[in-house]
């Protein structure tokens, strides 16, 4: 990918990371265990600091609601989001996800602070 140059910047500091893809491609399918590699295993990240969306466009198949990933994929945290049907269901996987992350930033800053002082 033409933007590869960039990753480093774009993954330095991150404190999680969202992969969007679309379930009806099985090329994409593929990308998401390259991005979820050089995103999450090799920063490294928990894996419940990523978040996987498989996004369903408007009139698509319903069939890949009940997607199944191939490890390490699948102990991954994984929302469908439609958003013709259930926009207030994606939020709130959002929110909670976004909640997990903050908890997790706190944690660790909480842990930094307690080992300067001792």
């Amino acid at each position: 990918s033409r933007f590869e140059t960039c990753w480093p910047a774009l993954m330095k500091d991150s404190h999680g990371v969202i992969i969007i893809f679309n379930p009806e491609l099985p090329s994409h399918l593929k990308e998401i265990e390259m991005w979820y590699s050089c995103f999450v295993q090799q920063q490294p990240l928990l894996d419940s600091q990523c978040l996987l969306v498989a996004h369903h466009k408007p009139g698509s198949a319903e069939d890949t609601e009940n997607l199944s990933l191939a490890y390490p994929l699948n102990k991954l945290k994984l929302i469908h989001s439609n958003l013709e049907e259930d926009p207030e269901d994606v939020r709130m996987e959002f929110m909670k996800y976004f909640r997990s992350i903050i908890n997790l930033i706190n944690e660790s800053r909480e842990r930094e602070e307690m080992s300067i002082i001792s």
